[in-house]
This record gives C-alpha cells, sequence and structure tokens, in this order.
C-alpha cells in the first residue's frame, strides 16, 4: 500500500486533545537559576544596540531581537583553553579505542563521567542497517502536562515503517503507556535508550532519535556554550532525577557515530536550537533562501564531532525560544507543532532537499498562526508586518556543512 500520510492520516493516529495552546512552561526554579539574582554585566547589542544581558563565562552572545553574534570582550582562560584540548585529544583516541570493541556496552562511565550501564534485556536484539528511538513524554496529571506527545510518536512510527522503511522491530518507544518499566521514559531508560541506538553502529546504518517533550536552559559552567547557557531534556523524572543536558546528549549519540553512519536528531521541545551540541548551526534567511552556517565550535576547545560519521538535528525552535503543543493543525487533536510539519513537509514534497524541507516546516508554522490568538486580515497584517506569527523557527545543525539546497533529505 502506497504511504499516504496527509491531514486525515495523522487524525487517525491521534488521539483527541483540549484545545490548542502552547507548551506549558515547568516549574524549573532548581534548574534555571533567576538572572534578577546574579550580578551578571550587559552590554549593547552590535547590530540594533538592544540591552543584551551577559551570563558568566559567555565569550559571545546572540541577540533574541535581530539573532546577531556580539563580542562580549572577554579574553579566553588559556588554562581552560589548554584542558579542553587536551580533553579533546583524550576524547579522540578513547574513541578510536572504543571503535576496536565489541558492540556490547558494559558498566562504567562516559568521556563526561556519565554512567553507561548496559542496556535492558527487553530493548529489540535486532540490529538493523535502520533503526530509531521515539520518546513521547506527557507529564500525565501536572500542571505542565502536554496533550500531544503521544500523538506524535506514533505519527513518527508509521512515517518511519511505511515512507522510509524502518523495520517495526528495530524501533524502540518509550512513553508513559509503556507496559515495558524499562520503556517508561525515565532519566535512566531514556539514556539507555540513546545507548542501544548507537551501540554497535557500523557503515551504512541510518539512526533516527526523536523526543518530543520539554526543554529547558541553564547557565553554562564548562566554558564550551558561546551563549553561556546549556540546553537539556526533561525526562519524565526530572523533578527528582534532573535533566539530561546537551554535554551528555551529544556525548552518547554524536561521539560514537563512525565513518558512514548516519544520524538524524528530531527535537520537538522548548530550547533545542542546539540540544546536540553540533559544531555548525544553519541560519537560513527568510528573503531569496538565503544561508549561512554558523560555526558553534565549543569556547574551551572540546571536540563535538563525530567519529567520522554525519549527525544533522533538526529541532523545534532557537535555543531562545519555546515550542508549541497545539491542535491548530490536526483539528481537535494535539500535536507537536515541529512534528507534524516535519512529517507535512515530506509527505508534499518526497525526495526534497535539507533547505526545501526547511522552508516548508516554518511556513507552515507561520501559517498556522500559533502565537496569535485572533484571526482575520488585522491578524494576517500583523503576522506579515511584525513576524510574530509563531513564537518558534525551526533549526538546522550539523557536525558538517553542506549546500542545504542541493543536499537530498534521506533517511
Amino acid at each position: 500500500m502506497p504511504w499516504q500520510m496527509g491531514r486525515e492520516r495523522i487524525k487517525n493516529l491521534v488521539t483527541s486533545g483540549e484545545g490548542s495552546s502552547a507548551r506549558p512552561w515547568p516549574s524549573m526554579d532548581f534548574e534555571v537559576d533567576s538572572m534578577s539574582s546574579r550580578k551578571n554585566t550587559s552590554v549593547k547589542c552590535s547590530s540594533c544596540g538592544a540591552r543584551l544581558v551577559v551570563p558568566p563565562q559567555a565569550q559571545t552572545i546572540c541577540c533574541a531581537a535581530c539573532r546577531a553574534t556580539t563580542n562580549v570582550g572577554r579574553s579566553r582562560d588559556p588554562v581552560r583553553q589548554a584542558v579542553g584540548i587536551v580533553k579533546a585529544v583524550v576524547l579522540n583516541i578513547c574513541s578510536s579505542i572504543s571503535s576496536l570493541s565489541s558492540s556490547s556496552w558494559s558498566s562504567g562511565s562516559s568521556s563526561y563521567g556519565y554512567p553507561t550501564m548496559g542496556q535492558p534485556s527487553s530493548f529489540p536484539r535486532v540490529r538493523g542497517k535502520k533503526r530509531a528511538v521515539l520518546v513521547g513524554i506527557s507529564y500525565a496529571g501536572r500542571q505542565y502536562e502536554l496533550k500531544g506527545t503521544v500523538n506524535d510518536v506514533n505519527c513518527m512510527r508509521y512515517m518511519l515503517t511505511e515512507k522510509f522503511g524502518f523495520p517495526a522491530e528495530c524501533i524502540l518507544v518509550l512513553t508513559e503507556g509503556e507496559r515495558d518499566p524499562n520503556r517508561v521514559p525515565t532519566k535512566e531508560n531514556l539514556r539507555a535508550a540513546m545507548r542501544w541506538l548507537v551501540s554497535g553502529c557500523v557503515a551504512g546504518d541510518s539512526l533516527v532519535f526523536h523526543f518530543s517533550g520539554h526543554g529547558v536552559q541553564r547557565l553554562d559552567s564548562s566554558g564550551d556554550e558561546m551563549d553561556g547557557f546549556d540546553e537539556a531534556l526533561c525526562p519524565l523524572d526530572f523533578e527528582s532525577n534532573g535533566t539530561i543536558m546537551d554535554d551528555e546528549i551529544n556525548d552518547t549519540l554524536v561521539r560514537p557515530l563512525r565513518r558512514g553512519v548516519k544520524l538524524h536528531a528530531l527535537v520537538d521541545a522548548c530550547h533545542s536550537g542546539t540540544i546536540l551540541d553540533l559544531p555548525y548551526l544553519c541560519r537560513l534567511s527568510s528573503r531569496a533562501g538565503y544561508y549561512q552556517w554558523e560555526n558553534h565550535t565549543a569556547p574551551s576547545g572540546v571536540y563535538k564531532g563525530t567519529n567520522g560519521g554525519l549527525a544533522i538535528l533538526i529541532s523545534g525552535c532557537d535555543d531562545h525560544q519555546t515550542s508549541a503543543d497545539t491542535s491548530a493543525f490536526a483539528g481537535s487533536a494535539s500535536t507537536g507543532a515541529m512534528t507534524y510539519s516535519f512529517i507535512q513537509a515530506i509527505e508534499s514534497e518526497p525526495g526534497t532537499t535539507y533547505g526545501r524541507l526547511l522552508t516548508a516546516m516554518r511556513a507552515a508554522i507561520r501559517a498556522s498562526g500559533i502565537g496569535i490568538s485572533i484571526n482575520g486580515p488585522i491578524a494576517s497584517l500583523m503576522r506579515k508586518v511584525f513576524n510574530f506569527g509563531s513564537t518558534q523557527v525551526p533549526q538546522l545543525s550539523s557536525s558538517e556543512m553542506f549546500d542545504i539546497y542541493r543536499k537530498p533529505f534521506l533517511l
């Protein structure tokens, strides 16, 4: 049967939600320090002149209004930079050694000191060339509950199997409704799922990591963020066991990728623009399709690339933005705006390029009017003049630069 995802097919896959709203913000007092309680310095944006608060240890800062990058005039700590270079060399050596080891994971710790316990026995044992981890967290019964995350997972699973030929037995799903306790999206289970995805990867493997849930920011303490903030994903038990930081995600999903291995991460969460800490971020202009790759190499000197493979991230929004959980696309059913627009773009133009895909996703979200509660010609004019029809703009980042209008999107 030919693959058909369309609006009606998505409605059949998703469950009914209540209305349309932006994703509620979880209480993160323990994660994000109050900016007013810190004695941060401030500078003017080098482009638009807006006053910017500079987080501690930041080397540069990106303006949320005009997206220009301003040098805050702080010289790099030579000791920190030297430590970063040494760490990068050690990571490369460790990565080379690990490539000679067996595909099974043993107890221990990662290069950043995160625990790497073995995989649960109930995880899929089939090692197909195409495999995926799909995570949807609703945070049921909490003030910041999300309605569309499980719908996102169902739609992604259908698309991967029917459109891109991923074997069903090679797709690991983590949601709160799973009967297997090892497939409930707790912090440790999510860590184990990421390790399962990349374990034993070899040339020709195509891997997909999809996350639909909450994301947050916190002040960077390691000096490897250009804007002075780390990004993090919120597992189901984040209030008691903490978040999963972008440093750890990079270490787990990106660093092990060997030559010939391809990873696509699709993250539908707030503050997810650089959640994989990849070296390059694509800045795509709305005018004439102009784009430019920004170098996001860690100021500390720590290497954040792969072990020869390719890692690509499509995120729901920029680091300073939020992502919507909305029924604007599928009627009464709630979905993540990024996930729905991604699937819609793939369906509308099979064999599309990364540039056209990103442009189509942004256009779909902008046209949906997420972020404006009024309709009609006045709302349309406001969107055109002020460009705030949506609070989110999907982003593209990668472990290497490429021509986004020539490279086809393939999973």
